[in-house]
């Protein structure tokens, strides 16, 4: 995962959506010292949180669109941020992103734990 994040532009950005589920992850999966350092990359500009603005009614579209999924509010904001700043979306859960991204509106960038 760092080396598919290096290789990128930055900020990354993460939808505010989602912050909670990464440091719950991060966190339980990755230890204290991960998360801290994730703090330190927040601080530091390196992530930004993205807060959606406007994102409601296409997170509406998309939710109601995928419901047979069910993609759920949290991957939809996800695909509503990505969709307003380059399509690219790195992510754990291939399974309900890659449904979406072979319709063309994002591209998945499968990221692996380590």
């Amino acid at each position: 995962m760092t080396r598919l994040l290096s290789g990128t532009t930055r900020p990354h950005l993460i939808p505010c959506a989602t912050v909670g589920e990464l440091g719950y992850l991060v966190e339980e999966r990755l230890g204290q010292h991960v998360l801290r350092a994730f703090l330190d990359d927040l601080d530091s500009g390196r992530f930004t949180v993205d807060h959606g603005e406007g994102n409601q009614p296409r997170i509406r579209v998309l939710v109601e669109r995928y419901a047979d999924l069910p993609l759920g509010f949290v991957d939809a904001a996800v695909i509503a941020c990505a969709e307003r700043h380059g399509g690219r979306v790195l992510t754990l859960d291939v399974r309900h992103f890659g449904v979406v991204a072979r319709e063309g509106s994002i591209t998945v960038v499968p990221g692996a734990m380590p």
